[in-house]
């Protein structure tokens, strides 16, 4: 096989290792689509250009070599304009200018080659150097291949200075070699020594598909380091072995047993023993020069667990925890935030990210993110650390609204860890860069997350108190509301006695005026019929007044703690149907039907009158809360001292009991209450006797002064209120018995009607 021809198939194999880089950026590199594909195109050149060159050197493309060397440096010019783009592309940077530029470029040479300027045959001449116009389209060529692939180097690196982020500094280092191979390659095709097969552009451009691809290359750094403590170590065996062996020839060479083979053999043996400590020695150099920080992470893991694990108080463990870890990784920042998870409605939550800061540090803003986020659905399924170079770039992330991003870029932050307790996210830790400039490696990354883990039990801790400290600040001020409303209660209600004190005071002697000349007026026959009725209506309402105000100072009277009692012995049925003939026209008119059912009770000590208002009231309230046609029914029993409560000598129970609306349990208490009306006062009836008729809402109160100024009780049972079904209620009212009240009364059974 002749020269020629063993040279086109090297080229064309040369140019065939383009297809893998093509077939790589023809994938989808998510967020590097138009990077990718710009490096696709330069390859698919590049392999042209090497294609060409094969054909060239196997005699199959009969061109001069000054000719053939031009093509080259125009496809130089081209595949420099494209990989700037690609660069400028893949730092996020405008490409229109440098294109517009590279296009103005391209058409000038053109219009060079073509003569379309009209150019003479010398362009530029100064008595020694002569540029004719044949050689001015390569030479302008040449120039903007300069240009273009300084200008794509000055990009990468105006990236790099501007980055804070390790990751993205470490990607953007990859493009140095990619520029150094080129800048090799084509220099020597600009100067005449042209590398065969471009090998050199095509180790640049699968460098450079490895970055667009790669998301998160190994760090060079690491690389170097290891690379570089490899060199050393070789260096010095290789001299160690040279200078052992040639020191042995020189001392030992005149003796008669001398066998190098043993020589080699013990200084091997030699080097064997000290390998180690020698690897380990040049390693730490290396480390030492290239400013790398080892973490213990045993020590480190032990020391944080054990100043964490007794702190309950939030904002301490705040501080030691991000504390350690700074001290430990040499880190800049640090900030703990804690997730409050909120149920946004449909299923759906809310985690609330707030800051740990102390009182006088510059608070920062708590952050809501809903479940559908992209970062809580990494953190909650993945349970993996996040870093901010992650953030800015992956597609994963773009759903992040700017207003997030800028939450998360004002932490100056590198890397997130959730904390999770119960499979619960609790908190997180911001972490921000090294101060050596380092990324944060697998170890270190592996090392936050132990340590997050261990932080979950000591901040679920943390939490709990501080709820509890919370909870108990809320009790405390609930109570100083509930104080300060007792106290409000006590004076309004103070306020309503004071009123009513006065009220039935000052109204009474004008009232009792009022129905004397009343009356006077009505026993006057000389005044005409209409006069009558009208002084009739007037002495109905007066009385009514007078009953209200009446009420009103025995409310008063039992407020105040005046009211006087005329104790006797009183017969209970008595009373009840002496109250129950006063109402029997009232219970005519409702068509309600009255069963006083009372067998023979003992008498109590008690005064009449105040029993007289107390069951008055009480039927009135039954008449009033029960429709037309139902019944009213009072019944009584003894009760015993056993179940009387705190009656020694027992007491005897009256229940008036009707099939009206009944009451609201919530309101059995307050129904005893001075102005008490239930429903809308807007809409009852100005008339006391009518269904669900409106009143001054003292009767109840009353019954409970009366009863309780007995030494009794009173209180209603009732299923509820309805008014459709009537459920009825019962009022039971328990008067206790003194020691000598063993007479019988009189049994009572009467029916209205």
């Amino acid at each position: 096989m002749s020269q020629p021809v063993l040279i086109m198939i090297l080229s064309f194999l040369a140019a065939s290792l383009y297809l893998p880089v093509v077939a790589s950026v023809l994938r989808r590199h998510e967020g590097q689509e138009t990077s990718a594909a710009l490096l696709g195109a330069y390859a698919v050149i590049a392999m042209f250009l090497g294609v060409g060159e094969a054909l060239w050197r196997g005699g199959r493309w009969q061109l001069p070599p000054l000719t053939f060397n031009d093509i080259q440096l125009y496809g130089a010019m081209l595949l420099s304009v494209i990989l700037l783009l690609a660069a400028l592309e893949f730092t996020r940077r405008e490409i229109w200018t440098w294109l517009a530029v590279g296009i103005l470029w391209g058409v000038t040479i053109a219009a060079i080659l073509s003569n379309a300027l009209g150019l003479g045959e010398v362009v530029w001449t100064n008595g020694t150097v002569t540029l004719t116009r044949e050689r001015f389209a390569p030479a302008l060529s040449a120039l903007g291949w300069f240009i273009f692939t300084v200008g794509a180097l000055v990009a990468v690196r105006s990236a790099y200075a501007r980055s804070r982020q390790p990751l993205l500094r470490n990607r953007l280092n990859y493009w140095t070699p990619v520029f150094f191979l080129v800048l090799i390659n084509d220099g020597l095709l600009i100067v005449g020594r042209p590398v065969p097969g471009g090998l050199l552009r095509l180790l640049a451009a699968f460098i450079a598909a490895y970055i667009i691809a790669t998301h998160n290359p190994p760090d060079l750094r690491v690389i170097a380091r290891r690379v570089l403590t490899y060199i050393i170590t070789t260096l010095f065996i290789v001299g160690f072995y040279v200078a052992g062996f040639t020191a042995s020839q020189t001392v030992f060479e005149a003796m008669p047993n001398f066998s190098p083979l043993l020589v080699g053999a013990g200084i091997a043996l030699l080097l064997s023993f000290i390998f180690t400590p020698l690897l380990t020695l040049i390693r730490n150099l290396v480390n030492k020069w290239f400013k790398t920080e080892e973490i213990h992470a045993t020590k480190t893991l032990h020391a944080y667990s054990q100043q964490i694990s007794n702190i309950l108080d939030m904002q301490k463990l705040a501080n030691v925890a991000v504390g350690l870890i700074i001290e430990a990784l040499d880190i800049t920042r640090g900030f703990l935030f804690l997730v409050d998870t909120e149920n946004a409605g449909e299923g759906t939550k809310t985690y609330n990210i707030r800051a740990v800061r102390n009182p006088g540090e510059r608070q920062i803003k708590i952050l809501s993110l809903n479940e559908e986020n992209p970062v809580v659905k990494h953190f909650l399924f993945d349970q993996t650390p996040l870093l901010q170079y992650d953030l800015d770039l992956l597609p994963t992330y773009r759903a992040v609204t700017s207003a997030e991003r800028e939450w998360f870029q004002r932490l100056e932050a590198e890397v997130y860890l959730p904390i999770f307790s119960k499979r619960e996210w609790i908190g997180m830790l911001a972490l921000g860069a090294k101060i050596s400039g380092n990324r944060y490696s697998e170890d270190d990354l592996v090392t936050l997350a132990t340590l997050a883990n261990q932080t979950a039990v000591a901040l679920e801790n943390a939490r709990l108190v501080e709820n509890l400290i919370q909870l108990n600040t809320e009790l405390r001020q609930a109570y100083r509301d509930l104080d300060k409303a007792k106290r409000d209660l006590e004076r309004l209600d103070q306020t309503k006695s004071d009123f009513i004190s006065i009220a039935s005071h000052e109204l009474r002697t004008p009232l009792t005026t009022m129905i004397g000349y009343t009356e006077m007026l009505l026993e006057d026959q000389a005044l005409p019929e209409m006069a009558h009725e009208m002084l009739k209506g007037i002495s109905k309402g007066t009385k009514r007044l007078h009953e209200i105000v009446d009420s009103m100072f025995d409310i008063a009277q039992i407020d105040a703690r005046a009211l006087q009692l005329h104790l006797t012995s009183v017969d209970t049925a008595i009373v009840i149907k002496d109250v129950a003939h006063r109402l029997e026209k009232t219970i005519k008119e409702r068509e309600q039907a009255l069963s006083v059912e009372i067998p023979p009770l003992p008498k109590v000590k008690a005064d009449p009158n105040l029993l007289e208002k107390l069951f008055q009231h009480l039927l009135n309230n039954a008449i009033k809360f029960t429709p037309n046609k139902g019944r009213i029914k009072v019944a009584a029993r003894p009760v015993s001292s056993q179940t009387g409560g705190d009656m020694p000598n027992g007491g005897i129970e009256i229940i008036v009991s009707d099939t009206g609306v009944g009451v609201d349990p919530e309101a059995r208490d307050i129904i005893f209450s001075k102005f008490y009306q239930p429903g809308d006062l807007s809409k009852h009836s100005t008339s006391k006797t009518r269904f669900k008729g409106s009143g001054a809402g003292l009767g109840l109160a009353l019954s409970k002064g009366i009863v309780e100024v007995h030494g009794g009780r009173i209180w209603v049972e009732s299923t509820g209120y309805d008014e459709v079904n009537f459920p009825g209620s019962h009022f039971h009212v328990i008067l206790p018995l003194g020691k000598e009240e063993t007479m019988a009364g009189t049994a009572l059974n009467m029916h209205i009607p």
